[in-house]
C-alpha cells in the first residue's frame, strides 16, 4: 500500500533532465518534515535551527562548510509529507529529519531505501519499524517498545492484572498499543479491550462519548491512553463529564500529556480534570549543556513555548548529522548522487521528471557514521545499540497534583522502576527482583492515596449469572428447598459468607445446572464458565489439574481427597473370645516354650537349689508352677546359678511382649469392629479384579482410568449413599472410591463400612471463575479470613458435621508366630548355650570327682552314664562331702601301711642282731 501511493504522487512529479552531481559544496543541505503547528513541532523547529548555528558557529565541526536546514511543515498531511520528502530528493539533500509521525514514516522510509538518503526522526517511534526492513530509517528517541514496556511494568508493580487501551487508530500508535498487549502478557495482565478513535483531525465530541461509555461499561478501571495532544485533552474533559475521572479509575496517560506540561501548561481548568493521573517523560539526565540550553531558551522561542525532552533529541539529532557528515568529509567522501536507471527507460512517464530521483552515494557511509554515533548531548550520552535502538532508554514516571507534575520515580531499560535516577544506576549490575522495584506514594483519582482496585463490575444492568449444581445425592453440600430458586448448602452458604466481606456490591443470581435427577458433569460445569455461559461456578468442586488450566479457582474452603470404603463387621463375643488373639500355632509354639523354661531352669538350679529338690513328683511340681507362675511375674523359687538367673531374665522379657501383645490384642478383638475385606487401600484394590463404585459426575472416574489404569469395565457408576450400601452390602463393588466429605457423610449414617488405607490424593473444592477474574482473588481473601474467625468451621459444623460411628477402623488380626520368632530364637539359644555351658561344667567336675572315688579298673559304658546322672542327681554339697570323706580315709589308710611296714623293719633288724 505505501509503494502504491509512492507511485502515484512520482507521476504527478515535474518532469526534468537527467543529471548526475560530482560537485564539492560548500553548502551542505539537510532537511526536515514536520508539523509545524504541533506543540511538537513548533519546539522541535526553534530546537533544530538552535542546532545548525551552533554547528555552523564550531569550527571543529564540517571546517570550511555551511549546514543549511530547510524545513517542511507536512501540516498534518501525509500528502504534503511525501512532496516534502520528494522535493528534498530534487535538491540534493543528504539527510533528512523527519517525518513527524509513524503513518507517513512506512511511506518514506521505502523512498529513503531506494535512493540511501538517511531519514532520522524523534517522534515517529513505532515498535513495529523493524531497520532490517528499513535500514535507512533511524529513531534518535527511545522507540514505544520501551514506552509500552514500562507501562506493562507499573501495571504490574500496582498488582491490575486487566487494562483497557484508548488510542487513535492510525499508525502511529495501533502497533504501539499490540506491544503493550504483549507486554503485559509478560508479566501476567491482559490488554482485556481495546478502544480505537478514528485518527480523522476532525473527531467530534460525540464519537469520543461513545468510545467512552463503552469502556465504562468494561470492567476494568485501569485505562491507557495513547493519542495525539488534542485528542487526549478531549477525551479526558468527556470522561469527566461521564464520571470517570473519579475515585476507583486509574489513567495512565503516553508521554503527549508531558509534552503539554512542559511546553503550554497546565490551565486550571483541565488541573481538575487531570488531577491523579500518571504520565511518562523521555528521561533526559541533568547536565551542564541541558543547563546552558535551558537558560537559552526563553530567548530562542521569546517564550512562545516552553522546552521538552522532544525538543532536546531534535538538537541532539542535528549534531548527530554534522559530526555524521565530518566524519565522512574526513575520511574522503564527497556528495555526489546518481540516476536510477530503473526510472531512466521508464514507459508512460511523459511530462515527469523522474531523473530529479537520484541516489545518494554517500548515503551507505553516511548511515554507517551516524550509527557510530558516540557523542555527549543534551539528552545524554549519545548511540545506538546494535539493534539500531537509541541506548539507555528511560522515562521519569509523573503523577499530576494540581496542575504540576510529581515525579514518582524513574523506569530504565537496565533496572526497571526505581526512585533513583538512571544514570546513577548504570554503573551497578541490573537488578530486576521484585524487592527492587518501586516509586513513590501516587495521588490517585479523587484526591486518594488508597490505591484502587483496579476494577469494577460492569454497569450494564445484568447482574452476575452464578452457576450452582442441581445435585440429586448428599444434597447437604447443596440443596433446592421446595422447588424454588432458594438454594442452601454448605458450599452455598460458605459463598455468600465470604461475598458479605468483599468491600464492593456484587450483584449476582443463581443459576441451576443439572436436572436434578442425577448428579450433573463438574468437568462440564468448569467448561460452562471458560466459556463464559456462566461468569462464575459455586458448589462442591474440587481443584485439579484439567479445570486449573481453563478457569481460575479461589482458595479451597475445605480440604478434600479420594478414599476407598469397604464392608466391615464386628466378631460376636463368646465364651471363648479370650483365644482369639494367638493362632493355633502361637498357642502351641508359646506353650512348648513355658514347658522349656521350667525344665532349663530346673536343670541349671538342681544340683545347687535347695527349691529344685525333693522326691521326683515333688520337683514335677515345681517345674509346673515355676513355668506359670513366670506368666505372672509371681515365681517364688529363686534362682541361685548364674545361667539361671540369665535364662529367667531373658525369659521374663519375653514373658513381658507376650502378654502386652495378649493384651492389646484380646481388648481390640472385644471392643472393634474388624475388616470382612481384604482390601487394605488403594495399592490392594488396583490388585484385585474386583468391582469399584464411584459418585455420578465425580473426577474420581477419570482418575482411576486415566491416572491409575484401571480398567472402565470394571467401574460402577453410583447416584446417591443409598446405592452405595446396597451396591456393597450385596457385594456387586467389592469398595466404593469418592471423596472425603461425601464419604464423612455416607458413613455417619452407615456404620457397616469403613475407610481403608489413606487418602491417595490432596486437593480442595474451591469455586471457579473466567481466568484472570479480580473477584477470584478478593473470593479467596475473604475465604481465608472466614477461615480465620472460625466462620468456616462453624458452618462445616453445621452442615457436614453429624453422628459418628462409635467404633473405628481397626486392621487387626490374630497374633502371629512370625511376630514373636525372634523373641523365641533369642531365648531358645540362650537356653542351649546355658544347657551346654552346665553340662560341660558337670563333665569337668564328675571326671575330676570320680577319677579320685573310684579304682582305675575298666567300667562298662552304661555304668559310666548311670554314676553320671547319680552325680549330676547328688546335690552339690553331697558330693563335696563325699570326696571329703575319700581323701581322709585314703590319708589314713595311707599311715597305717606306713606305721606297719616300720614295725616289720624293725622286727627283721632285731632278729638280725640276735643272729
Amino acid at each position: 500500500m505505501p509503494m502504491k501511493s509512492l507511485v502515484v504522487l512520482i507521476f504527478v512529479l515535474i518532469t526534468g533532465t537527467v543529471r548526475v552531481v560530482f560537485a564539492k559544496m560548500d553548502t551542505v543541505n539537510i532537511g526536515a518534515i514536520m508539523t509545524v503547528k504541533t506543540i511538537n513541532g513548533k519546539v522541535s523547529t526553534i530546537a533544530m535551527k538552535a542546532a545548525v548555528d551552533d554547528v555552523n558557529s564550531d569550527p571543529n565541526i564540517l571546517p570550511g562548510k555551511n549546514l543549511s536546514l530547510s524545513i517542511h511543515d507536512a501540516n498534518f498531511s501525509g500528502f504534503l509529507s511525501i512532496v516534502g520528502a520528494l522535493k528534498y530528493m530534487e535538491a540534493d539533500v543528504v539527510a533528512v529529519i523527519g517525518p513527524h509521525s509513524s503513518v507517513m514514516a512506512y511511506v518514506l522510509s521505502n523512498l529513503a531505501n531506494e535512493l540511501h538518503v538517511p531519514f532520522l526522526s524523534f517522534t515517529a517511534l513505532d515498535p513495529s519499524l523493524s531497520p532490517l526492513q528499513y535500514p535507512y530509517f533511524i529513531q534518535t528517541a527511545p522507540n514505544d517498545l520501551y514506552l509500552m514496556t514500562a507501562i506493562a511494568e507499573m501495571i504490574s508493580y500496582f498488582g491490575y492484572r486487566e487494562v483497557t487501551a484508548i488510542y487513535t487508530d492510525d499508525d502511529q500508535f495501533r502497533n504501539s498499543v499490540y506491544t503493550l498487549g504483549d507486554e503485559l502478557s509478560e508479566k501476567g495482565c491482559k490488554l482485556s479491550y481495546k478502544a480505537p478513535l478514528p485518527p480523522d483531525s476532525s473527531l467530534s465530541p460525540r464519537e469520543i462519548c461513545n468510545v467512552l461509555v463503552n469502556v465504562r461499561s468494561m470492567e476494568s478501571r485501569v485505562v491507557v491512553v495513547h493519542t495525539y495532544q488534542q485528542t487526549g485533552l478531549s477525551v479526558f474533559e468527556t470522561a469527566k463529564r461521564l464520571g470517570m475521572m473519579r475515585k476507583g479509575y486509574i489513567w495512565i496517560a503516553t508521554p503527549w500529556l508531558s509534552t503539554v506540561l512542559d511546553s503550554i501548561g497546565i490551565s486550571s481548568k483541565n488541573a481538575s480534570v487531570l488531577q491523579g493521573l500518571l504520565t511518562l517523560r523521555p528521561h533526559t539526565p541533568d547536565s551542564v549543556k541541558k543547563q546552558d540550553f535551558e537558560r537559552r531558551w526563553k530567548n530562542l522561542s521569546s517564550g512562545s513555548i516552553g522546552l521538552n525532552p522532544y525538543g532536546l533529541y531534535a538538537y541532539d539529532t542535528v549534531w548527530m548529522v554534522a559530526r555524521a557528515l565530518d566524519k565522512f568529509f574526513n575520511e574522503g567522501g564527497k556528495i555526489s548522487f546518481s540516476n536510477d536507471s530503473r526510472l531512466t527507460g521508464l514507459k508512460g512517464t511523459k511530462g515527469l521528471n523522474l531523473g530529479a530521483l537520484s541516489i545518494f552515494d554517500g548515503g551507505k557511509q553516511l548511515r554507517t557514521n551516524l550509527l557510530q554515533t558516540n557523542m555527549s548531548g543534551l539528552t545524554g550520552p549519545v548511540g545506538f545499540n546494535t539493534d539500531q535502538s537509541v541506548i539507555h532508554p528511560s522515562f521519569d514516571i509523573i503523577n499530576m497534583v494540581g496542575n504540576q507534575g510529581r515525579v514518582l520515580g524513574y523506569w530504565s531499560n537496565h533496572s526497571g522502576l526505581s526512585v533513583q535516577s538512571p544514570e546513577t544506576l548504570y554503573a551497578k549490575p541490573s537488578n530486576r527482583s521484585f524487592s527492587s522495584q518501586l516509586l513513590r506514594s501516587v495521588v490517585w483519582p479523587g484526591n486518594t492515596k488508597e490505591k484502587p482496585r483496579g476494577w469494577e463490575f460492569s454497569n450494564n444492568g445484568k447482574p452476575l449469572r452464578i452457576g450452582v449444581p442441581l445435585r440429586a445425592s448428599f444434597k447437604e453440600i447443596v440443596t433446592q428447598v421446595n422447588g424454588s430458586q432458594e438454594i442452601h448448602g454448605f458450599s452455598i452458604d460458605v459463598f455468600l459468607a465470604a461475598l458479605k466481606l468483599i468491600p464492593y456490591p456484587v450483584p449476582y443470581e443463581f443459576v441451576l445446572f443439572g436436572d436434578g435427577h442425577k448428579n450433573p458433569s463438574y468437568t462440564e460445569f468448569v467448561n460452562k464458565v471458560a466459556y463464559n455461559v456462566f461468569d462464575a461456578a459455586v458448589g462442591d468442586i474440587a481443584i485439579i489439574t484439567n479445570r486449573t488450566k481453563v478457569v481460575d479457582f479461589t482458595q479451597p474452603y475445605i480440604e478434600s481427597g479420594l478414599v476407598v470404603v469397604v464392608p466391615i463387621k464386628k466378631l460376636d463375643s463368646s465364651a471363648w473370645a479370650f483365644f482369639r488373639p494367638f493362632t493355633l500355632l502361637m498357642w502351641v509354639v508359646t506353650f512348648l516354650f513355658f514347658i522349656i523354661i521350667g525344665v532349663v531352669v530346673w536343670i541349671l538350679e538342681h544340683r545347687l537349689n535347695d527349691e529344685f529338690r525333693g522326691p521326683p513328683k515333688q520337683q514335677f511340681v515345681t517345674i509346673l508352677w515355676f513355668t506359670l507362675s513366670t506368666m505372672f511375674f509371681s515365681h517364688r523359687e529363686n534362682t541361685v546359678s548364674t545361667l539361671g538367673r540369665l535364662v529367667l531374665f531373658i525369659w521374663l522379657f519375653v514373658v513381658l511382649i507376650i502378654t502386652s501383645s495378649y493384651t492389646a490384642s484380646l481388648t481390640s478383638i472385644l471392643t472393634v469392629q474388624q475388616l470382612s475385606s481384604p482390601i487394605r487401600g488403594i495399592d490392594s484394590l488396583i490388585s484385585t479384579n474386583a468391582r469399584i463404585g464411584f459418585q455420578v459426575g465425580s473426577f474420581a472416574e477419570n482418575y482411576m482410568i486415566e491416572e491409575l489404569n484401571i480398567p472402565k469395565s470394571r467401574l460402577l457408576a453410583l447416584g446417591s449413599p443409598e446405592e452405595y450400601a446396597e451396591k456393597l452390602g450385596a457385594g456387586i463393588v467389592a469398595a466404593i472410591v469418592d471423596e472425603r466429605p461425601y464419604i464423612d457423610l455416607f458413613l455417619s449414617n452407615n456404620c457397616r463400612f469403613q475407610v481403608v488405607g489413606q487418602e491417595f490424593t490432596k486437593s480442595g473444592w474451591g469455586f471457579a471463575f473466567p481466568r484472570d477474574s479480580p473477584l477470584a482473588v478478593d473470593m479467596s481473601t475473604a475465604i481465608l479470613t472466614l477461615s480465620e474467625n472460625g466462620e468456616l468451621q462453624k458452618i462445616h459444623d453445621y452442615w457436614l458435621k453429624r453422628k459418628t460411628c462409635t467404633l473405628q477402623n481397626s486392621d487387626s488380626d490374630q497374633l502371629q508366630l512370625e511376630s514373636f520368632w525372634g523373641l523365641f530364637l533369642i531365648f531358645g539359644v540362650a537356653c542351649a548355650l546355658a544347657i551346654l555351658t552346665y553340662f560341660c561344667m558337670m563333665l569337668r567336675e564328675f571326671g575330676k570327682h570320680h577319677s579320685e572315688l573310684e579304682d582305675p579298673s575298666p567300667k562298662s559304658g552304661s555304668h559310666s552314664v548311670r554314676r553320671f546322672l547319680t552325680f549330676a542327681d547328688e546335690k552339690e554339697e553331697v558330693s563335696k562331702n563325699k570326696l571329703k570323706r575319700k581323701r581322709e580315709m585314703s590319708i589314713s589308710h595311707a599311715n597305717g601301711r606306713e606305721v606297719d611296714s616300720r614295725n616289720r623293719s624293725n622286727r627283721i633288724q632285731a632278729e638280725f642282731d640276735e643272729d
